[in-house]
């Protein structure tokens, strides 16, 4: 199996080289292929550009291999050569956006399974914003306001990103939501990455902020946690 990394948000603005770096490390080190999927950016047709500023900043980073596969709707999702692209990857980097159409393109389609195929191999599965959301088996859709099943890496989970923004406006009502739930609040520059021993860590300027049964507990930067 390999590691996952959450993202609250602000994925390129400069402050979030440390669990990037970590999680390159993780994939195997600076030649190790990166997958950018900008497929939450597609509704208002921003994904190209948000493809680009990816691949700049991972080659800023001093990764050699980064490239971009434009899953954008259904139909690409299970484009059979897109997919053979993801597979050559060890790290797949899913951008924010709309999360929505990023969870229902990518469920049960091929670029999926064969995203799923390089995690359980080693790999990295990391998401910001959006990308983050859609990963745990929870997600809520602040267009529709609505909570959706999302692809359910992290069962009994639900990210609020952007969490010392607006995300934590989310808090009460998901947590009256799901009250079974763990809600993991994560700010933006921040990510929490899956560490050796199954648990998480937090790496970069913010803090993850957790609830659970009734309560919050906040993680900073090098802090381990664990949930279940």
């Amino acid at each position: 199996m390999g590691y996952l990394l959450l993202a609250g948000g602000a994925e390129f603005g400069g402050q979030m080289s440390a669990p990037d770096v970590r999680a390159i490390e993780l994939a195997g080190g600076l030649d190790a292929p990166i997958c950018i999927l900008p497929t939450a950016a597609a509704p208002d047709n921003n994904h190209q550009r948000a493809g680009e500023n990816g691949m700049r900043w991972f080659r800023g980073l001093g990764a050699k291999n980064v490239f971009v596969v434009d899953v954008t709707d259904s139909a690409s999702a299970n484009d059979i050569s897109l997919a053979a692209s993801i597979r050559t990857s060890r790290l797949i980097y899913l951008l924010g956006g709309f999360p929505r159409h990023l969870g229902e393109t990518l469920a049960n389609s091929l670029c999926w399974q064969v995203a799923l195929d390089v995690y359980q191999q080693g790999g990295v599965i990391a998401g910001s914003s959006a990308g983050a959301m859609v990963l745990c088996e929870h997600y809520y859709d602040p267009y529709q306001k609505k909570l959706l099943r999302g692809l359910n890496l992290i069962p009994n989970a639900c990210v609020l990103p952007h969490h010392n923004n607006f995300g934590k406006a989310w808090a009460g009502q998901l947590v009256r939501m799901l009250p079974d739930a763990v809600l993991l609040g994560i700010d933006e520059y921040t990510g929490m990455l899956t560490d050796m021993d199954n648990g998480w860590q937090v790496h970069g300027a913010g803090q993850v902020t957790l609830y659970r049964a009734g309560a919050s507990v906040r993680y900073a930067r090098g802090e381990r946690f664990s949930f279940s």
